[in-house]
């Protein structure tokens, strides 16, 4: 899935509802349920989340909504092999990107 999100240091947790197109409420779920999340909180309560957090996000939306894993599948997928899955992850996001890019220059011709 492409974000469209600037780099910053910290998001709020509206930005990224809003990114990922799903309510704040599976978010701050999300957030209770995987440990590889750690969002820091403001003097108001307020979950601030770094960009490490946005990337497994982007892991997590992508095990559980686009390859529908279950929670549970996705927590075990993430502890047994979270590093192997991040470099797949990063390699079809990038691809993608380079595949949106040709189409862009495909249509200009």
């Amino acid at each position: 899935m492409q974000l469209d999100l600037p780099e910053k240091r910290y998001y709020s947790i509206g930005e990224l509802a809003k990114a990922f197109h799903v309510n704040a409420s599976l978010i701050r779920f999300w957030d209770k349920e995987f440990d590889i999340l750690k969002p820091k909180k403001n003097a108001k309560g307020n979950r601030m989340f770094t960009p490490e957090d946005l990337k497994n996000l982007q892991l997590i939306y992508h095990l559980v909504k686009e390859r529908g894993f279950t929670l549970e599948g996705a927590k075990t997928h993430l502890k047994e092999g979270q590093k192997k899955t991040l470099d797949k992850y990063e390699i079809i996001h990038k691809l993608e990107s380079i595949r949106a890019q040709l189409n862009n220059i495909k249509n200009q011709l």
